[in-house]
């Protein structure tokens, strides 16, 4: 069988958004595995698999468990860390963070540009694959760039870039 590499994407990630994920999945295989594990072999005890609803809930879950499990092994295994020593503040790259004035309403927004898996919106923390990142990186501080955005095109402005 030939492998298929089209899944498998690389993402960038810092030291501590790679110790994450490694901990994530540390947690799903040596806490949550053995507990659906046994949540089977109670449901099975309990007799007729048939039309016992406690053993399909936990298979399921079981399902849903190693589905995870292999995605984050995915994710871990195309995981490429970002030398933070690397990084300027010339241009929009990953891990800047890049203050913009939205030239429509003149509000000003600061965002750090992350890795899909280190994105939080309430810590301003934006992925690298949003539009808006896409649309800001590889660019200087006083360009203006035009975003689209679901709700059509934004005219931006970039103020300041930072570490």
């Amino acid at each position: 069988m030939q492998e298929d590499h089209t899944m498998s994407k690389v993402s960038y990630v810092t030291e501590t958004g790679l110790k994450k994920l490694k901990d994530e999945l540390a947690q799903l295989e040596s806490v949550e595995r053995p507990r659906i594990s046994k949540q089977i072999a109670e449901a099975r005890d309990k007799g007729d698999l048939s039309e016992n609803a406690e053993y399909d809930a936990a298979k399921e879950e079981q399902g849903m468990l190693e589905m995870k499990i292999a995605k984050l092994k995915e994710t871990i295994a195309g995981s490429r860390l970002i030398d933070e020593s690397k990084l300027d503040t010339s241009k929009v790259q990953i891990l800047n963070k890049v203050k913009i004035k939205n030239l429509k309403t003149n509000k000003t927004m600061t965002y750090t540009i992350v890795s899909e898996s280190e994105a939080n919106l309430k810590e301003g923390k934006i992925s690298i694959t949003t539009p808006i990142a896409k649309g800001l990186l590889g660019k200087k501080v006083g360009d203006k760039v035009e975003i689209t955005v679901p709700s059509g095109k934004m005219p931006f402005e970039i103020m300041e870039i930072s570490l």
